[in-house]
C-alpha cells in the first residue's frame, strides 16, 4: 500500500507575538498565526490582494526546542517560512457547539526577516541562537533556522545539507567553463 503525504510549506508574516505554554507533562508548545498574501487579477481586471491566515503550532521535541526558539525569536510582523503537516482538531466551544480547527504542526522554521535595530537581542548582526545537541551535530546553529520533531507524527524532518564553503575548489574551475 502506498504511503500518504501530509506536508505544508508557507511563507508569510506573523499576525501577533507567539504564545508559549506548557502541557501538564512539561512539554513546551508555542502557537502563532501567519498571514500569507497573494495577488490575483479580479473579474474587473484589477489586481486583488487576498490574505489567508494559518494557525501554527510548534512543539519541543526530545532534545530540540523548536517551541522555545519560536517564542524567543519570532515577533509580530516578522516574515517566516514554516514547514510542517496539517492537523485538524475537534473541540466544543463555550456555547456547546462542536467545532473543527485546522492548524499546521511545524517541523521546520526559517526566519526570513532581517534583524534591524537589534530586535533579536544585542547588536544587529550575525548572532547565533544556541541549539541543543542532536544527531552528533554542533552545539550552535544560525539563528535564522530552526527544525523540530514531528510531535505525535513519528520521526523528524530530514536534515538539510550544509552550505558549501566559499573557498571551495569548485569555484576555481569556473574559469574553464566554455560559456
Amino acid at each position: 500500500m502506498a504511503r500518504g503525504l501530509n506536508k505544508v510549506q508557507i511563507i508569510g508574516n506573523l499576525g501577533a507575538d507567539p504564545e508559549m505554554r506548557y502541557t501538564p507533562s512539561g512539554s513546551a508548545v508555542t502557537n502563532f498565526r501567519v498571514a500569507v498574501s497573494r495577488n490575483r487579477r479580479g473579474q474587473d481586471g484589477n489586481m486583488v490582494d487576498e490574505t489567508e491566515w494559518f494557525r501554527v503550532v510548534a512543539w519541543d521535541s526530545g532534545s530540540y526546542k523548536l517551541a522555545e526558539i519560536c517564542n524567543e525569536y519570532l515577533r509580530k510582523g516578522n516574515k517566516v517560512y514554516v514547514e510542517g503537516r496539517l492537523q485538524s482538531r475537534k473541540y466544543t466551544n463555550k456555547d456547546g457547539i462542536e467545532q473543527t480547527s485546522v492548524e499546521i504542526v511545524a517541523t521546520d522554521m526559517v526566519m526570513l526577516s532581517g534583524r534591524e535595530d537589534g530586535e533579536y537581542g544585542q547588536g544587529g548582526g550575525g548572532g547565533r541562537a544556541p541549539q541543543r545537541e542532536r544527531d552528533g551535530g554542533s552545539d550552535e546553529q544560525p539563528m535564522g533556522r530552526a527544525s523540530g520533531g514531528n510531535q505525535g507524527g513519528g520521526g523528524r524532518a530530514p536534515q538539510r545539507p550544509a552550505a558549501r564553503p566559499a573557498n571551495d575548489d569548485f569555484d576555481s574551475d569556473l574559469d574553464d567553463v566554455p560559456f
